[in-house]
């Protein structure tokens, strides 16, 4: 049965890598829901988190296969219990319905949204959660109107301390660690 699961590779920041990453879940006929790439908590390493909908034993080969690829130093997956994790949301909806009515403020406020910017014929929104939160300020905007709507991918940290120091500290120990 299939559950999300949450991937996180650490590589060097080598070109490359996005695409053979990519490849490897992609060749499967896996949808990816979610990507996000950045800087780890390392200098010089760089963090995929990448978001899959499938089975554990599908998740521990993509895993395998990429730990194999070259620049990568170790990848890990978790599920949703495992991880503290957020998404960003941007939605530019008409200025005027702020003016007309205290409808948007009264969503933005029930939503813990915030205004990021006020123009004469637009605001735009921010709004922090997971999936399911930002979406539900999007249908809601959807009944006033919105220009715009753009999500991130998903950014999450491990609710144990982070693997990857243990794994590089073993690997400078001479011993690996799972």
């Amino acid at each position: 049965m299939n559950e999300t699961f949450t991937i996180t590779v650490f590589s060097e920041n080598k070109s490359g890598i996005l695409s053979r990453i990519v490849g490897l879940i992609t060749r499967r006929k896996i949808n990816i829901e979610s990507l996000t790439v950045s800087q780890s908590s390392i200098e010089g390493i760089h963090r995929f988190t990448i978001v899959l909908d499938l089975t554990e034993t599908v998740v521990k080969k993509i895993v395998a296969q990429i730990d194999k690829q070259v620049d990568v130093l170790k990848a890990f997956y978790y599920r949703n219990d495992e991880i503290v994790y957020q998404e960003i949301a941007l939605y530019k909806v008409p200025s005027e319905a702020m003016y007309h009515s205290d409808q948007v403020e009264s969503l933005i406020r029930r939503h813990n949204a915030r205004i990021l910017n006020i123009e004469k014929e637009y605001v735009v929104v921010e709004k922090t959660g997971h999936q399911e939160e930002t979406e539900a300020l999007l249908e809601e905007f959807r009944k006033i109107g919105v220009y715009e709507f753009v999500r991130s991918g998903r950014v999450a940290v491990v609710k144990p301390m982070e693997r990857l120091n243990k794994y590089l500290k073993s690997l400078e120990e001479g011993i690996e660690v799972q």
